[in-house]
């Protein structure tokens, strides 16, 4: 990583670039950006990049529109599919300020560099490995269909389509400096899954927006579509982004979540913040899955992680502790498993961050641990346990995220406000539309 603005543009010389993206997301954690000729980027690193704040969502109001963007020298890398020719791009992720230059209180990189700031100086480093899912749809003279690229399954190889182009989306991640780990086709048609290292928050919040950006560019060089749509097709699996947590000491060194004397090999502080995250999820989901389409996924009595529970094996349950390997102490961590990828990554690592550390400041205990196959239990059973649900749709979560102070103070009151805002007229639009399938079903017969 180049840390210098001497070092950047000694890459900008090196590398021929021509322009530089200075990317931010907005509230929804849509890739946005400032496009500028290389000659400007000596004085844009040093004096910022100003751009009109009033358009994007989330952002400021008209009067006080001006915004300056501050370039993340560490974020450097060429867009490698313009390299070797005219208009050779390179990419800055920025961060968002006012024009009295502090930052921004709704730019989404800066609410969780607040939460992670304040684990800092709790003696905590938080890190993540989220695992997106997708599909790739096809499209036909230009046109974007519903219908899956392939007719594959699970790791499969002979009916996966998709092999050479995984391949290529992973070679333009590594060009933007993302470790992929592992990469195959997902249980669905059409589906896929590329897995990136785990590490700290914000440079994993980054990494999982530059993949968003990266493998939408990619497909659509293949004539196909690529969609974080949490549930695109009805009938058959829906994407999720499994977020693996754990907390280290702040060198990095020490695995906190961590206990050899444990059955699960978990600290008290994991379980902590478990419980935290438990208590505080119908909110959490308001930001984990922001979208109405977010809970065709979430449905109870389907193979979906709705039952606040956790376990080792279980994969039914909200939380799961994967199984431990000797001499891995390291890797031990938990794994919520309700978020989609539809959400923005910094507010959703935000939120469990602030949940978790809730768990662990006031001590909370998590239930016992559930290993039965949940999907299975009667409405008896789950009572028996004191196993709920996730919120069931988005008015739910967002009636839980107002009344949550935790997670709705981890986001700060100014983005609460426009985000409930924006998501309240969605459900209102959705609510008040008439679907195909209502034509379908009520038309003729009444």
């Amino acid at each position: 990583m180049a840390n210098t603005s001497k070092e950047i543009l000694a890459l900008a010389k090196q590398h021929s670039v021509e322009f530089v993206n200075f990317q931010f997301t907005d509230m929804l954690g849509i890739v946005k950006g400032v496009t500028q000729p290389v000659a400007e980027l000596a004085d844009s690193i040093e004096h910022g990049v100003w751009f009109d704040g009033s358009s994007v969502e989330g952002f400021t109001r008209i009067y006080e529109s001006d915004m300056y963007l501050k370039a993340d020298l560490d974020t450097w890398a060429v867009v490698p599919w313009t390299k070797g020719g005219r208009g050779c791009t390179a990419r800055l992720i920025c961060d968002v300020y006012m024009p009295d230059g502090k930052p921004f209180e709704g730019d989404p990189r800066y609410i969780l560099k607040k939460q992670v700031e304040r684990a800092h100086k709790l003696g905590y480093k938080f890190n993540t490995g989220p695992e997106l899912e997708f599909f790739l749809f096809k499209k036909e003279n230009g046109k974007l269909e519903a219908l899956p690229h392939d007719t594959a399954g699970y790791f499969d190889m002979t009916t996966d389509l998709a092999h050479e182009i995984r391949q290529e989306m992973t070679h333009a991640m590594q060009e933007f400096g993302i470790h992929v780990e592992a990469l195959h086709h997902e249980v669905a048609p059409g589906q896929h899954e590329i897995d990136f290292r785990y590490g700290d928050a914000v440079t994993c919040a980054d990494n999982a927006v530059t993949m968003k950006y990266v493998l939408k560019a990619v497909a659509n060089m293949h004539g196909l579509h690529a969609t974080f749509m949490p549930k695109p097709i009805a009938g058959i699996n829906g994407s999720g982004m499994h977020v693996h947590q754990s907390i280290f000491s702040p060198d990095g060194k020490t695995n906190l979540f961590f206990d050899p004397k444990d059955n699960y090999h978990i600290s008290e502080l994991a379980k902590q913040y478990i419980a935290g995250q438990m208590k505080h999820i119908q909110a959490m989901n308001a930001i984990m899955n922001p979208t109405v389409n977010s809970y065709k996924r979430l449905v109870v009595g389907y193979e979906a992680p709705v039952y606040v529970a956790w376990g080792q094996r279980n994969r039914s349950a909200l939380i799961r502790i994967p199984r431990y390997t000797p001499g891995r102490d390291k890797a031990v961590r938990a794994e919520l498993r309700c978020p989609d990828p539809s959400a923005n990554p910094y507010l959703a690592f935000a939120v469990m961050l602030a949940a978790g550390l809730d768990g662990i400041e006031n001590k909370m205990k998590p239930p016992a641990p559930v290993e039965e196959n949940i999907f299975e239990f009667t409405q008896e059973n789950a009572d028996k346990h004191g196993i709920t649900t996730v919120a069931k749709n988005l008015t739910d979560a967002l009636e839980a995220l107002k009344n949550d102070p935790v997670v709705r103070g981890a986001i700060g009151e100014f983005t609460f406000a426009k985000f409930f805002e924006a998501k309240t007229e969605e459900w209102n639009a959705y609510r008040t539309s008439i679907s195909q399938w209502e034509i379908d079903k009520y038309l003729e017969i009444y």
